[in-house]
């Protein structure tokens, strides 16, 4: 295969990864069933051979492995134990019980709260400013050259809208006023109209007092 192929985009990570993050832990272990040690919560970088109780670790000397803990419902990893065997920069980090972890996966989040500035770059969970992936998952997604390349696609693509809704706009002049508002352009302030009877003769009452309001006109949209 070619330079910037399957292959090398496979390559870019350790043959754990993937696998990882793909398996379900803190289920209880088939072989160790009638232990009180028997929840799965260790992987064996090595093996590679599923979730492992403390007590598989008895097959697994000498070997790499990990633990995996739980945050709300999710799986972590501490910082100190992966950054041995994982670039994790870019990912963002969280304090859990005193110690510094990294999500495995990506946390639905339904959208990002008032004033966020930054979010995961895939998810679009609220982020930190210094990171740009909410997890090692939405890492490995996010820097894989086809989301890169979908992303500037779309990106492409909204600028290309921009422009031409903005040149619709500007080479037909003001647009014509009529009772259908499709032609109408959006604005934040609705135009002032014509003044009536009713509306002199209230103008007449109340002298001395603008027609409108300083902010009567203004719709906020968020």
């Amino acid at each position: 295969m070619g330079a910037g192929g399957p292959d090398e985009e496979e390559n870019r990570w350790p043959p754990w990864l993937k696998p990882l993050l793909r398996e379900h832990f803190f289920v209880q272990c088939k072989i160790h069933a009638d232990s009180h040690k028997s929840e799965c919560n260790m992987y064996c970088l090595d093996c590679m051979n599923g979730a492992l109780c403390s007590l598989c670790l008895a097959y697994h000397k000498d070997h790499r492995a990990i633990q995996i803990r739980r945050s709300s419902y999710h799986d972590v990893i501490r910082v100190s134990e992966i950054q041995k065997f994982l670039d994790i920069a870019s990912v963002q980090t969280y304090i859990i019980n005193s110690a510094k972890v990294v999500f495995l996966n990506e946390r639905p989040q339904p959208r990002p709260g008032k004033g966020v500035t930054n979010t995961c770059e895939v998810c679009e969970r609220s982020l930190l400013d210094s990171f740009r992936f909410c997890s090692l998952g939405c890492k490995i997604v996010g820097t894989s050259k086809n989301f890169q390349k979908r992303k500037r696609n779309l990106l492409e693509k909204k600028h290309l809208s921009d422009s031409e809704d903005s040149y619709s706009s500007s080479s037909h002049g003001r647009p014509k006023s009529n009772n259908s508002g499709s032609n109408k352009l959006q604005s934040f302030s609705p135009p002032t109209p014509p003044p009536t009877a009713t509306s002199f003769r209230t103008a007449k009452r109340r002298k001395g007092i603008p027609h409108r309001a300083p902010m009567g006109g203004l719709i906020i949209e968020y």
